[in-house]
């Protein structure tokens, strides 16, 4: 009853998006003025915050009219005037599902902390509120400054929660994570100004309004360097191979709810960024770097996919697991058709439940036995069978297994890349190649639940686990209703991006013509 009066909310355009994107840091505020005792008030009142943001949220689905290709809820306001910078935020149908996986995760990962958190906790509620602002804010920005605010202040509670509350080794970590993201920001930040001038050397007009910039005319030549740039901090984010060096020490350190996010929503930027400036900017590069993106691709789902074979570490298992599916997304990205690319999106968020649910259940096992080695585990289901089931459920939707939201994106990113047509007539070959990772996948998931779930119970520590309480058990029945309602019925999602997928690719292909039109007749 209740979820119907919300659900047939008038929604008003005038500020509705601010709210979602700033009700967080007005809750870190307040939270600055809480007494760092009160542990439960604040506690739930991070979790309530969150649960409020999304249940304001919720109206935007049935609003968001689907056969408009344009930006919807636009809040546009002079910010900077002598810079001509503006507050400019927006939704379509590539960016709607992605905040409410943001919200989501959020809400699972808070959870994941209640108990995990032993110190600090109202620093890291305020960490954890920060970092979703600036999560829904790079979702929704369309001015590249603003875009570009978020996207930096994303890094900093990410880098406290990795460096305060993470493992052994957690500031080593940080330092890397923090390092390795800044310098692929910095060249952004770079190409991001010389667009910005080259667009005022053809139009006398100083703007950093993406939708503006969409126009902005470019040789083949510029598009290739601007396209690196912007490439390098995307991969980095996501991220590709040979740039993954830095996500297992990431994952490894990370508290619990860290890795939730950092897997559910942070790395979910990095092909959001592909799909909302890299394709859109520079049509004519972007087809020009589709074989070598196809090949770090498969590269990336098949090494990945080893290496999670031979860890012994739960948690190092899924973040390489996690390397792998990511392949798929960056590979139905550049296929370069509404299959491959709503696939992507679709699968964005397949993998962030699955991945954000695998790393809930790990951090769940460890907070009760201290060690997430598989080799030390064993037998869970005797004494975990709620935890089990779950845990089984979660496994089969990351194996891929049909009729659970794993199988669907995947599917359509390898049709995608199976539609692509090329001259050397490739492309089969690479789809091919990339359904392999789907069967290792298989090997290392079932593998790794055989070990912990029905092995042998060695140490007598396992012998007096406890399951399940009813706090977990209400995060991870969220999950399994996500999995198999996106996995029984993907179209409430496709439907909604399909009008926006489509727009972006004839924008794709209108621009790319252009140029190639311009260089044949320089020639």
């Amino acid at each position: 009853f209740y979820c119907s009066i919300i659900m047939n909310i008038q929604v008003s355009e005038h500020a509705y998006l601010s709210l979602i994107i700033f009700l967080p840091l007005v809750a870190a505020v307040i939270l600055c003025f809480v007494d760092k005792s009160e542990k439960e008030f604040i506690k739930s009142f991070g979790l309530g915050v969150t649960v409020l943001d999304l249940i304001i949220m919720l109206p935007l689905y049935t609003a968001y009219d689907s056969t408009v290709a344009d930006l919807q809820f636009v809040e546009q306001y002079s910010w900077i005037e002598t810079l001509n910078i503006q507050y400019f935020v927006g939704v379509d149908g590539i960016s709607l599902f992605l905040i409410f996986l943001t919200d989501v995760l959020t809400i699972l990962a808070i959870s994941s902390a209640w108990t995990d958190i032993k110190h600090s906790g109202k620093e890291f509620m305020i960490a954890m509120m920060v970092l979703l602002t600036g999560m829904l804010g790079t979702f929704l920005a369309f001015d590249l400054v603003l875009f570009f605010i978020f996207w930096e202040a994303m890094l900093i509670p990410m880098y406290f929660m990795i460096g305060i509350w993470g493992g052994p080794k957690r500031v080593y970590s940080a330092i890397k994570f923090f390092l390795y993201t800044m310098s692929g920001s910095l060249l952004m930040l770079i190409a991001i100004l010389f667009l910005v001038f080259l667009n005022v050397q053809q139009t006398g007009e100083l703007t950093f309004n993406l939708l503006k910039l969409y126009d902005t005319s470019m040789s083949h030549t510029v598009q290739i360097w601007l396209f690196l740039a912007f490439f390098l901090a995307f991969a980095i984010k996501v991220p590709m191979f040979p740039f993954h060096t830095w996500l297992p020490d990431a994952h490894v350190e990370a508290p619990t709810a860290g890795s939730v996010i950092l897997a559910g929503v942070l790395l979910k930027m990095g092909t959001y960024g592909f799909v909302r400036f890299s394709l859109p900017l520079f049509p004519d590069a972007s087809y020009t770097f589709i074989p070598i993106i196809f090949a770090l691709s498969v590269i990336g789902v098949i090494y990945a996919a080893l290496v999670a074979m031979v860890q012994e570490d739960l948690k190092k298992l899924v973040a390489y697991s996690s390397i792998s599916h990511l392949g798929f997304v960056t590979i139905g990205i550049f296929a370069m058709n509404a299959e491959g690319m709503e696939g992507s999106i679709l699968h964005m968020v397949n993998h962030g439940i699955v991945s954000g649910a695998l790393f809930m259940l790990v951090g769940m096992v460890y907070e009760r036995r201290k060690t997430r080695m598989i080799s030390e585990l064993g037998g869970l289901t005797k004494v975990m069978p709620v935890y089990a089931v779950f845990f089984l459920i979660v496994t089969l939707a990351s194996v891929g297994l049909p009729g659970m939201n794993g199988f669907v994106g995947e599917f359509l990113c390898i049709l995608g890349v199976f539609k692509y047509e090329d001259a050397a007539g490739m492309f089969p070959i690479t789809a091919i190649l990339t359904a392999t990772g789907v069967i290792l996948s298989a090997c290392y998931m079932l593998w790794m639940f055989q070990k912990v779930m029905f092995g042998k119970i060695i140490n007598q520590a396992n012998a007096i686990l406890k399951d399940l309480n009813q706090r977990e058990v209400a995060s991870m029945v969220l999950v399994t209703v996500l999995i198999f309602w996106i996995g029984l019925y993907p179209n409430a999602l496709i439907g909604k991006m399909e009008t926006s997928v489509k727009n972006l690719l004839t924008q794709v292909e209108g621009k790319r013509t252009v140029v190639v039109a311009e260089m044949h007749n320089k020639k």
